[in-house]
């Protein structure tokens, strides 16, 4: 377990968590982003948090992936992949943030922030240079929040997905010096 404040923690997943995370992001993810979807989300929650994906991630080098917990309740998940390049960037020791989720009920309480924060002292600990993510445009509050911690935009991308309605698939690429 790490704390990452008094009420705060990150619990790493493990192969017995599978249903768990599972069923979590079936709750959390639709909550955020179903209306993306001509399927309200359903295709993406079962693909990317299939039984054989999370495994998949699970076993991926240099990546960790954790609940994240508030008063020792499962509320989250948060995905970091070490030494991750971005394209066209020359910023060498880079980190992407893979996923942040947390449930509806913690946005804007400061749960992201806080997290944000003890992964910007852990990249430099590890001696990285800077974070970057993607994040969706469509989906303003979460484009803002990190804007909000100092990330800026290197690029974007069109996402392909054929459930994915065509009016939302534009995602940027967005990155912090640290």
């Amino acid at each position: 377990m790490i704390s990452i404040t008094q009420n705060i923690a990150l619990r790493k997943i493990t192969e017995q968590d599978v249903d768990v995370l599972s069923n979590l992001m079936s709750i959390i993810y639709p909550a955020a982003y179903s209306f993306l979807w001509a399927d309200n989300g359903v295709w993406y929650i079962n693909e990317q948090y299939s039984k054989a994906n999370i495994l998949k991630e699970l076993k991926q080098e240099k990546a960790n992936y954790y609940f994240v917990l508030v008063n020792d309740e499962i509320v989250g998940n948060f995905r970091v992949v070490w030494n991750e390049p971005l394209k066209n960037q020359q910023i060498l020791n880079l980190v992407k943030l893979h996923r942040l989720y947390l449930h509806k009920n913690l946005q804007g309480k400061g749960v992201g922030k806080a997290i944000m924060n003890w992964l910007e002292k852990e990249a430099l600990l590890k001696n990285y240079k800077a974070i970057w993510l993607d994040a969706m445009d469509a989906k303003q509050q979460a484009f803002e929040f990190y804007k909000k911690l100092g990330y800026q935009y290197h690029t974007h991308v069109f996402l392909s997905f054929k459930l994915l309605k065509k009016d939302v698939r534009k995602m940027s690429q967005l990155y912090k010096l640290l």
